[in-house]
């Protein structure tokens, strides 16, 4: 009996493309006006081609999120507080990038934004919210991987606990974000370190 011929090979190229232009449409139109016929337009790929790989427009618009995502580096250099901090304005960026999705001018300033719209996703369906939460998995387990490796070589106290302590500066942003919608910058995030950082620091440190 002949072997069973393998599917076509994905298109790594149509892959990038669409992600790019569903990038674009999203920033120019925002989630309402995010659509799968003008993203597979831009792309110059057919809708059917698009649907293969994301079967609804939120899979495409958490793809994309996590494409932006791995774009943002964590960086290690051995000084934590220096480290949280710049990952954590790296994020906020990004935040920010995703609340002005759509917008012009000082329209809906308060406005949550793609990631409002994405977290009411996955509320709403079971499939949606494993991918948010899976995505969300991947990228926390890099930043609590650096806390962890802070903690064994003394730059924590050796009872940190990193995913908790992780979870309190995340945490701090995304309800910044979805329920106060008060600014996320630089001064902001150096705060929450510092906060997050004080009964965390070996006891020298904290004096």
């Amino acid at each position: 009996m002949a072997a069973a011929q393998p599917g076509r090979p994905r298109d790594a190229d149509a892959d990038a493309r669409i992600l790019r232009a569903a990038l674009d449409q999203l920033m120019a139109h925002g989630y309402a006006g995010f659509t799968v016929d003008r993203v597979a337009e831009q792309a110059g790929v057919a809708k059917t081609t698009l649907y293969r790989r994301w079967p609804t427009r939120d899979h495409l618009a958490i793809a994309v999120v996590a494409r932006m995502q791995d774009a943002v580096a964590v960086p290690d250099t051995g000084d934590i507080a220096a480290d949280l901090t710049d990952y954590l304005e790296q994020i906020a960026l990004g935040l920010h990038r995703m609340r002005r999705a759509g917008r012009h001018g000082d329209e809906d300033p308060l406005s949550s934004g793609v990631v409002g719209e994405l977290v009411a996703a996955a509320a709403r369906h079971p499939d949606t919210g494993e991918l948010v939460r899976d995505l969300f998995a991947r990228r926390n387990g890099l930043a609590i991987g650096l806390l962890e490796r802070a903690r064994r070589r003394g730059a924590l106290r050796p009872d940190t606990d990193p995913e908790l302590l992780f979870d309190q500066l995340a945490g701090a942003l995304y309800y910044r974000l979805l329920i106060t919608g008060r600014p996320i910058d630089r001064a902001y995030t150096e705060r929450l370190v510092r906060s997050a950082l004080d009964g965390a620091l070996p006891h020298q440190e904290n004096r």
